[in-house]
């Protein structure tokens, strides 16, 4: 991984949906993700590519669970009808596949989830492929979310679980995959590579099927300003050994329903843009290419620059920038990340101010 670009851990996971307030009312409700980092309601200008070629407008809002791990991105067209999945979705269809989420104690989550009748598991709790226990389930609109074994801790809440641990991804190829996985986002330790029938597997859709699982983490802790409120991640990458996996976005936008990406918290984007190019996964949205270098894209209550690539399956990567997000909201107080070490983490006393920014379920609307 190179050395002159940062990269602070997940972000995010964007979840596509048809009713936004709905779902991260769910959201809440089942994974605590209540903090609010930001919300907006604008038109997404530069991602063409992925939106039929015209700007779309969306209402988008970033919440994370204050225990630790990556947020969530909650995201719905304003103004155009969303286009779910015409099919049911698969193991090892090509894309973000399922959202892993931390907890310290899966056995017990397990128990809480199965008599919480909002919670829709799907099978029993097994072994992970990377050890520790685990278990699956499904939200409303279809999305599979895997609790994993996760000892990372931000902030006692006293919550079953924390935020996003991690992604499975479908791939056609792992080794090919690696490029990107291993060489650009610095998942260069292999914790599992197993091929077979998964138990784990068995109750997901097409699940019962042969598969090559690689779990990977990273063997360098992560660095930067919200590192120590995202905490470790984990990537696995699933493909599908008989059966030929369909692009779980073709012939859909980018922001219709499931999930759209994963999202990691950088520094240095040009840095990175050029790693990428001279890997053979140029940036194919780059907002530096119509707000200068170190310049601000305006994200709402936020600021900074982003940009995408593909993994070799079409699956997209965001990167953000984030130069400045909101800390007090109602009091006009933010943070400037622009002067800062890019490998230092913000104080834990400032990461943790960001609890009032909570938010309570039946306020939103």
């Amino acid at each position: 991984m190179a050395q002159d670009y940062n990269i602070a851990g997940i972000q995010q996971v964007g979840i596509g949906v048809e009713n936004l307030y709905e779902a991260w009312k769910y959201y809440i409700e089942l994974f605590q993700m209540d903090i609010r980092i930001l919300e907006d309601n604008k038109v997404a200008e530069l991602m063409l590519p992925y939106t039929g070629g015209k700007p779309q407008r969306r209402h988008a809002a970033i919440a994370v669970n204050m225990q630790g791990g990556g947020g969530f991105e909650v995201w719905q067209y304003a103004e155009r009808k969303p286009q779910p999945l015409s099919y049911e979705l698969k193991m090892g269809d090509l894309g973000v596949l399922v959202c892993k989420i931390k907890s310290r104690n899966v056995a017990h989550a397990f128990n809480a989830f199965s008599r919480n009748p909002k919670a829709r598991l799907a099978g029993d709790l097994n072994d992970n492929i990377g050890g520790g226990q685990t278990f699956y389930l499904k939200d409303p609109y279809g999305n599979l979310f895997q609790v994993v074994q996760d000892d990372y801790l931000f902030k006692d809440e006293g919550q079953l679980t924390g935020g996003v641990a991690g992604v499975t991804i479908g791939v056609t190829d792992i080794e090919r995959a690696m490029t990107v996985y291993k060489d650009i986002l610095g998942y260069d330790t292999v914790l599992a590579d197993e091929t077979g029938v998964f138990p784990d597997y068995e109750a997901l859709p097409g699940g019962t099927g042969r598969f090559r699982r690689r779990l990977l983490g990273h063997s360098r802790p992560r660095k930067g300003s919200f590192s120590e409120l995202f905490g470790p991640s984990r990537i696995e990458l699933v493909q599908a050994l008989n059966r030929t996996p369909r692009k779980i976005y073709e012939g859909r936008f980018w922001g219709d329903p499931g999930f759209i990406q994963v999202c990691f918290d950088i520094r240095n984007m040009e840095a990175l843009g050029k790693h990428c190019a001279a890997l053979g996964y140029p940036f194919t949205v780059d907002t530096t290419q119509k707000f200068r270098e170190g310049s601000s894209f305006d994200m709402g209550d936020a600021a900074g620059q982003f940009a995408y690539i593909e993994d070799p399956d079409g699956t997209l990567i965001e990167f953000v920038e984030t130069h400045k997000v909101p800390l007090v909201k109602k009091l006009g107080l933010s943070i400037n990340l622009q002067n800062r070490d890019p490998e230092k983490p913000l104080p834990r006393w400032m990461l943790k101010a960001l609890s009032l920014m909570r938010v309570k379920p039946e306020r939103l609307q």
